[in-house]
């Protein structure tokens, strides 16, 4: 089934618009060339709340980075690191992570989420980094 707002080959990463850590990773992967099938919506955007519906995930609370793709979803780290894999640069090594065990990559994903308001901040409204990358966002 066609996912809503993509193209075929291209994948979708959802985040958090108000996180500052979210938005800063985000500006990351546009600065070092990440592969531009890649794209982006803020899970609180109405473009967001559909690709959501779209792999059956709640709209109201989400608390991680969500990568939708044609051979389906991923979160947590599993998302980070298929996402860092396409990038072009020195960084892709970091996608290696990948292959430490799930429940130790998601203990620190979880652990820096549940706090990355407290450590990192975050913004009164969402903050759209499309004017930079206005192709890179589906949601504008």
């Amino acid at each position: 089934m066609a996912i809503p707002y993509l193209r075929p080959g291209e994948q979708v990463v959802l985040y958090d618009g108000v996180c500052k850590l979210c938005n800063g990773w985000v500006a990351f992967l546009l600065r070092h060339r990440l592969d531009r099938r890649v794209r982006f919506a803020t899970v609180q955007s109405e473009e967001g709340k559909t690709l959501l519906r779209h792999v059956s995930m709640p709209v109201d609370d989400i608390r991680t980075i969500v990568l939708i793709g044609e051979n389906g979803h991923w979160l947590r780290a599993q998302a980070i690191c298929r996402v860092i894999k396409n990038l072009h640069s020195r960084w892709r090594i970091f996608a290696l992570l990948r292959y430490f065990p799930d429940a130790v990559s998601n203990a620190i994903y979880n652990l820096i989420a549940r706090n990355r308001y407290r450590l990192f901040g975050r913004y009164d409204d969402v903050k759209h980094l499309s004017p930079d990358f206005p192709e890179r966002f589906i949601a504008r």
